[in-house]
């Protein structure tokens, strides 16, 4: 069924007024959950030996907190198609725990230790990732490692109301709080609800509210526990 072109109007007018996420320094929000990550990743250049290992579930601001550091540093991205081994800029390598081969992580691994410094961003911890190569596995294990922690309620809190202003949504005060006391808790959860409800909001031409929330809560389906 074709929507009204009101509808269509209200959803471009949406998406126009959107902001792109920042991934500024100074727009990283910071809670007991995340300061350490934060101090840790702000030490730069004093990492031992210039390196550091930056872990976090999916959305816990490992790509915002990475590329706020590589902007200060002057880092570039590794792999790329234009991986300059004389350079000695400092290196970002995200993802290493799922799309970096173990080649690319033992080239970066000796880059680093002549100087170039290496951040590596992963959801998991080195130790639990598959190497077949002996020399590699035990030169990833001595690497300094940094956690995220799970979210606590100033992190949800900040990051909802970081989003809704992206988004250009006018939410009600105790909008915020209500949501992150009735999802899973988590930055990616927080992320995905927001999203949904401001699709569901677009659709139906409505403003963002409890009401909206409570539906959408109520037809979220409940959590698989076995």
């Amino acid at each position: 069924m074709t929507r009204p072109a009101s509808h269509s109007a209200a959803n471009q007018m949406r998406l126009g007024l959107q902001r792109p996420p920042s991934h500024a320094w100074a727009d990283f929000i910071v809670s007991a959950s995340n300061a350490a990550a934060v101090a840790a990743v702000d030490a730069w250049p004093n990492w031992p030996g210039g390196k550091l290992v930056l872990v976090g579930p999916r959305g816990s601001g490992k790509t915002h907190l990475a590329s706020a550091w590589a902007a200060r540093a002057g880092a570039a991205a590794y792999p790329s198609g234009d991986n300059d081994d004389s350079s000695a800029c400092p290196m970002l390598l995200e993802n290493a725990d799922r799309r970096v081969s173990e080649e690319d992580l033992f080239h970066a691994l000796n880059r680093a230790d002549s100087g170039a410094g290496l951040l590596i961003t992963s959801r998991t911890p080195p130790h639990d990732w598959t190497c077949r190569l002996p020399d590699l596995r035990s030169r990833l294990k001595a690497l300094t490692l940094v956690t995220i922690e799970p979210a606590d309620d100033a992190l949800l809190l900040g990051v909802i109301e970081k989003l809704f202003s992206e988004r250009n949504i006018k939410a009600p005060p105790d909008l915020a709080p209500y949501v992150i006391r009735r999802i899973e808790r988590s930055v990616a959860a927080v992320q995905d609800f927001v999203a949904a409800m401001d699709e569901l909001a677009a659709a139906e031409g409505k403003e963002i509210s409890l009401t909206l929330a409570r539906r959408l809560l109520q037809a979220a389906p409940e959590p698989d526990l076995c």
